[in-house]
């Protein structure tokens, strides 16, 4: 490890990562070490299996990603980085919902819609992300990080409930005894559709305090400006109730303004470690890391109809039709203590970590309201409809893991460890309607005369306000587990893995639900439900050495992921379906059969899969009143195959390929309880999707491929220059034909570079998205939340996801 971090600061590594990125090495195989007359592949070492390994010595399909080649290729967001990966896709829904909804897919095992973003979801993702040892979804920036390691596949042996269909580890940065070395660096560039630009800066240093402690720090900033238009935003009062026209409040129409550039990105992090190792079997880090995002708006652009001046128009390039601006912010900081101890016959390793991540956003709800007709139906219409939501989230833990894994070497192999985790989760929203109760407050009422029609209301029990949605959801959650592997190794050759977990987890969930405006008993509001689950999962897996460089491996392994409640209200005026009260725990079999390989100049991986999922979970919202809920389906499944190459053309000429088709369906037709029963307590249910539907925001074909070209001048100089390209095929938004459906189309995404490397410095000119493909990956559609004249509502809510738009940049970094 010492190695790896020392190597980071090194002319030739930089130079070996710059081409690995281009040549594909994000596609998860090796780096090159560029020689002068010829190209040689290097040992990749992983600890996914909880031991250190060579990644083509892992019976399965792993990717690695090392955080020279991320930092080399300018990919500071997950989501960019992970579109190199085969057989997995990404809804990008920018920095503004980065930390909200977890959009990583792999190999196709999804059914929530393209549509979410703003919400915390019910069910949790059915990917698992870790930092280190730590099991969070908190979206860090890519700075200063030793490797990314994707495992495909259920992992729920090692790493838990939330593996269902594959784990995502952001291995960070250890400090370096050995060396005193620092860094800095700093680039700007120009995004498309903007008229500013693009500001970045990050520091790093590593001291060694002596030859047994050592302490290492980073911190950095980004500063973009801007993308989007907001085309029509209302002028807002200082209450923040849009303007009326003339100052007539009872029928002056909106103000509207044209604001540029909204969405700004403004985001500052950090991380510092302290490890103390007084001797080769011993060793302790304490480390800290915080990231604070304050966004301006959504890079999200309106498709749509454009009403705003008088005629049925249509919205330019990188505009968005909200009538608010939709400014979101967030903190996350984690804290971690890890031990580690060579017993000789193992080495016992405790990580302690507490995280807690905030949030919050502002929405434009109008054009879901106004498409639904509520203005007018339930609030008697306005001249100047708005609705806003206030949304906000805070997720914190306290995660315990302890573990046994043998010195290997041995006829048989282990790893036993034990992991609790106790997390507590909150979630909110406030709807209003800013300016509509002082509206009601100057009109005339339908039915009183010479009383205004607030006055009307309020005598008939209505209390007349500005906010008309009230939600909070609070849970707490505790999960305890054992696990462990062992490896029969029958020969140098032949190997037999069995794995197994066994959990017990408690689920508790409090949920209030309120329409202000008229109020409802207390008791008929809140609900309070538990759920508690068990089970023990099972791994098998076989692997072959064919010949002393290729491997021939299979596997069969189970993921689940826990159900939970729903917490709805079964009395009063809020009640729902009491089907909507618990959903359970969902399921994968999984098959996967693969054959890895390696020369000196080829390194190559091919699997086949299939995946059968029971009972999926598709986060959804109750008919009647909206709460945030999931349901179980009955069945889906997800086959295909991956591949990997990297190589060498010639001696300063590398390529990668990465590319993979996934199948995943419906295979039984997915119903959702409809809002009520009938007298006889029988449940009805609605259908959602056929049987045979595709799973939405799966394209079916993704394909990376890259090539790059090394240079050297002398003593001192090299320069590496790059073609990168990433593909993925048609799409769906949805499993469903509702409101939310969509179909996404096929996208590439081309990205080039040039590198110059000296001994201590290097700079990068590039281009991202060469092509300024929009490249959608998520849709709020026009039919679901667009825009509607008849409810006096010219703005437009419909947005579609869009990757980053072309940009030029150029970054410089000094070594010392």
């Amino acid at each position: 490890m010492k190695e790896q971090s020392k190597q980071g600061f090194s002319k030739k590594v930089l130079a070996t990562a710059v081409a690995a990125v281009s040549a594909g090495s994000l596609a998860s195989l090796p780096r090159f070490v560029v020689a002068q007359e010829d190209t040689l592949l290097e040992e990749v070492i992983v600890t996914a299996t909880r031991r250190a390994e060579s990644v083509q010595d892992i019976p399965y399909n792993i990717s690695a990603v090392s955080g020279d080649e991320l930092e080399s290729a300018q990919i500071v967001d997950a989501a960019e980085m992970m579109r190199s990966i085969p057989g997995l896709t990404v809804v990008d829904r920018g920095y503004r919902n980065s930390g909200t909804v977890n959009g990583v897919i792999i190999r196709g095992m999804n059914v929530d819609s393209g549509a979410n973003g703003d919400v915390p979801l019910s069910a949790v993702p059915t990917v698992a992300t870790y930092v280190d040892d730590t099991a969070l979804y908190g979206n860090f920036i890519l700075k200063d990080i030793e490797r990314v390691e994707v495992l495909r596949g259920p992992q729920g042996t090692l790493y838990g409930s939330g593996s269902l269909a594959g784990t995502v580890r952001y291995i960070m940065n250890k400090p370096d005894l050995d060396a005193f070395e620092g860094k800095v660096s700093s680039g700007v560039g120009q995004t498309e559709g903007s008229g500013g630009i693009n500001f970045n800066a990050d520091a790093l240093v590593n001291i060694p305090l002596s030859d047994k402690v050592a302490i290492r720090a980073n911190v950095g900033m980004i500063d973009n400006d801007g993308i989007v238009d907001y085309a029509n935003v209302y002028r807002l009062d200082t209450d923040g109730a849009p303007v009326a026209a003339d100052g007539d409040i009872a029928a002056g129409d909106p103000v509207f303004e044209h604001r540029e550039d909204v969405d700004t990105v403004d985001i500052s992090y950090g991380r510092v470690s302290v490890l103390f190792e007084p001797n080769d079997r011993f060793s302790v880090q304490l480390s800290h890391q915080v990231q604070e995002d304050d966004i301006g708006g959504r890079r999200q652009v309106t498709r749509g109809t454009h009403w705003v001046d008088g005629s049925e128009d249509f919205y330019d390039d990188y505009e968005n039709g909200a009538v608010i601006r939709e400014p979101s912010e967030r903190k996350v900081d984690l804290t971690a203590l890890e031990l580690s101890v060579d017993l000789g016959f193992a080495t016992f390793t405790s990580s302690t970590s507490k995280y807690n991540h905030t949030g919050s956003g502002i929405s434009d709800n109008t054009g879901f309201y106004a498409r639904n007709d509520w203005f007018e139906a339930y609030y008697s219409g306005t001249p100047r409809p708005l609705a806003v939501a206030e949304r906000f989230y805070e997720d914190s833990a306290l995660t315990q893991e302890i573990r046994l894994v043998s010195s290997g070497d041995t006829f048989v192999d282990w790893v036993a460890g034990f992991f609790y985790m106790d997390q507590d989760s909150n979630a909110g929203q406030n709807s209003l309607m800013p300016g509509w109760a002082e509206w009601m407050a100057v009109i005339p009422a339908d039915f009183t005369p010479g009383a205004s029609k607030a006055e009307e209301w309020t005598g008939w029990g209505a209390n007349v306000q500005d906010q008309d949605f009230y939600f909070r959801r609070k849970q707490s959650f505790t999960d305890a587990a054992v696990y462990g592997e062992t490896t029969f190794n029958f020969s140098d050759t032949l190997r037999a893995t069995l794995g197994l977990r066994h959990f017990d987890n408690e689920l508790k969930n409090d949920s209030t639900l309120q329409l202000p405006i008229w109020p409802e008993p207390e008791e008929d509001t809140k609900a309070t439900f538990s759920t508690e689950d068990e089970d023990t999962l099972l791994k098998a897996n076989l692997s072959w050495d064919t010949t002393a460089s290729t491997m021939l491996y299979a596997t069969v392994s189970e993921g689940y992921r826990r159900g939970g409640s729903n917490a709805v209200p079964l009395i009063g005026g809020f009640s729902e379906n009491p089907a909507y009260l618990q959903y359970g725990a969902d399921s994968v079999m999984n098959y996967e059969l693969g054959f890895k390989g390696a020369t000196d100049s080829l390194r190559y991986t091919v699997s086949v899969f299939r995946m059968d999922w029971e009972d999926p979970q598709l986060n959804t919202s109750t008919p009647n009143w909206g709460f945030f809920a999931a349901v179980n389906g009955d069945s889906a499944r997800s086959q295909g195959i991956e591949l990997e190459l990297q190589g060498s053309l010639a001696g300063s000429l590398n390529y990668g390929i990465g590319y993979a088709y996934v199948d995943s369906q419906l295979t039984a037709d997915f119903y959702q309880p409809a809002g009520n029963v009938d007298g006889s307590g029988e449940v009805f249910e609605f259908m959602v999707a056929e049987d045979g539907k595709a799973l939405p925001s799966s394209p079916e074909h993704t394909l990376s491929v890259s090539l790059d070209h090394t240079a050297e001048f002398g003593p001192g100089l090299m320069l590496v220059s790059r073609l990168s390209a990433y593909y993925q095929s048609d799409s769906t938004n949805t499993i469903g034909s509702g409101a939310t459906a969509a179909d996404i189309d096929a996208f590439s995404l081309w990205n080039a570079s040039s590198t110059l490397l000296a001994d201590s410095w290097s700079a990068t000119l590039y281009v991202k998205n060469l092509l300024n493909e929009d490249g959608v990956t998520g849709a709020l559609p026009e039919a679901y939340m667009g825009t509607d004249p008849a409810e006096n509502f010219y703005g437009n809510s419909s947005k579609d996801y869009i990757s980053q738009p072309r940009t030029l940049g150029v970054s410089a970094s000094y070594r010392f």
